[in-house]
């Protein structure tokens, strides 16, 4: 199933728009991470509201999809403003494999000017931008794409059925500048070129036995 399939890309880094099925619901960090180039220093930006509502990142946790990352750069930041200034400055140093930035809400600095300062800044470095929103709304935006994840039950462990295995996730593109809107169930796929496998079209849970998802 999905045999010559793969998800959406833009042609080059860009800024991407990130929204969580549920505030709590951290399976977006697999799915962001897996498409992470390894082996650079990635900056991570959490702004304080995001951190008191969603929780502070735990490195040692993010093995696993996110297990060949290179230096962590961790920066808290007081407010939203602050938070879109710490990505822009770090959207300047090109030896950085991404620059994530987890926002809640929808603070007033927020608006088309601030996405659009990060799309072009992330397009002039050569570094994508992910902008992560916690229990915000999909207002006005200049990133290239956006998204929506929640975590899917992951598929049977290849070697003990009650175990879990290879996270897996639902993701509906909603807006893409030189791609169609889309919603698809898919898995991680460690040992491929592509890091994601299509499991089935979101909803559908006719699968056969090497690839049901697990109740």
């Amino acid at each position: 199933m999905g045999e010559g399939w793969s998800l959406p890309r833009p042609l080059g880094p860009t800024l991407f728009e990130l929204f969580a099925g549920h505030p709590r619901d951290a399976g977006w960090a697999g799915f962001l991470l897996a498409q992470v180039e390894p082996g650079k220093p990635l900056l991570w930006v959490q702004e304080r509201m995001a951190i008191l509502e969603a929780g502070r990142i735990y490195p040692p946790g993010l093995g696993g999809v996110g297990g060949n990352l290179g230096d962590l750069i961790h920066v808290t930041a007081r407010d939203a403003r602050s938070a879109l200034w710490a990505m822009e400055e770090g959207l300047r140093c090109p030896g950085l494999a991404a620059v994530i930035g987890e926002l809640w809400g929808d603070p007033a600095s927020l608006d088309f000017t601030a996405t659009r300062r990060l799309a072009v800044a992330a397009e002039r470095s050569g570094v994508p931008a992910w902008l992560v929103r916690l229990g915000g709304s999909a207002n006005l935006s200049g990133a290239r794409m956006r998204w929506r994840v929640a975590s899917a039950p992951s598929l049977t462990h290849p070697f003990d059925p009650r175990a879990p295995g290879a996270p897996a996730w639902d993701a509906e593109l909603f807006r893409a500048r030189g791609s169609a809107p889309g919603r698809w169930s898919i898995a991680h796929d460690g040992g491929a070129a592509d890091p994601f496998r299509l499991v089935a079209a979101a909803g559908d849970r006719a699968l056969g036995e090497d690839q049901r998802l697990r109740a």
